[in-house]
């Protein structure tokens, strides 16, 4: 039986720890632009359970967190009419960063550099278990979505759309 791969800490795994909060970790080989789908690929999981986090602003550049399944979409329409704003849409990659604190392709939901609001969508809060970035490119950890409601106060919210 081949040893499981040690992954040094990142902020969000800190933040998990010190919160007594359960999670497994699962390293794969990064590849550039290959997302939620090549991860689920690479470590045998359910594409539906694997949580892609995304980092998005409203017409204010007011900095939000989406937490989407990694075989769906973001309807940013149906979004910011939940949330209450007039639009929503997608980071460049290098404002993203500087939100979160994170490189894209390898950002966690949790310990982000801003304070931000995170939404999630409600069907995720219904898994037993979910898979999302533990802060690094190639980086995975499984845990139960309450952990987001619990930490993050995520919201639930109906944006997913069939890819």
């Amino acid at each position: 039986m081949a040893k499981a791969k040690h992954v040094s800490e990142t902020p969000a795994t800190k933040l998990l720890k010190q919160h007594g909060i359960a999670f497994s970790e699962h390293p794969y080989d990064y590849v550039d632009h290959g997302g939620a789908m090549e991860a689920a690929r690479q470590l045998g999981l359910d594409l539906h359970a694997v949580a892609k986090t995304l980092i998005m602003e409203d017409e204010n550049r007011q900095p939000l967190v989406v937490v989407m399944h990694g075989d769906k979409e973001v309807s940013t329409r149906n979004l910011a009419r939940q949330i209450g704003c007039k639009r929503v849409e997608p980071c460049k990659p290098e404002t993203a960063q500087r939100h979160s604190g994170y490189l894209v392709g390898g950002t966690s939901p949790f310990a982000t550099r801003k304070t931000m609001p995170v939404w999630i969508e409600e069907e995720l809060l219904q898994l037993p278990e979910i898979h999302i970035n533990g802060g690094r490119r190639g980086y995975l950890i499984s845990l139960s979505p309450q952990a987001l409601v619990d930490l993050l106060d995520a919201k639930p919210v109906q944006a997913a759309l069939d890819r």
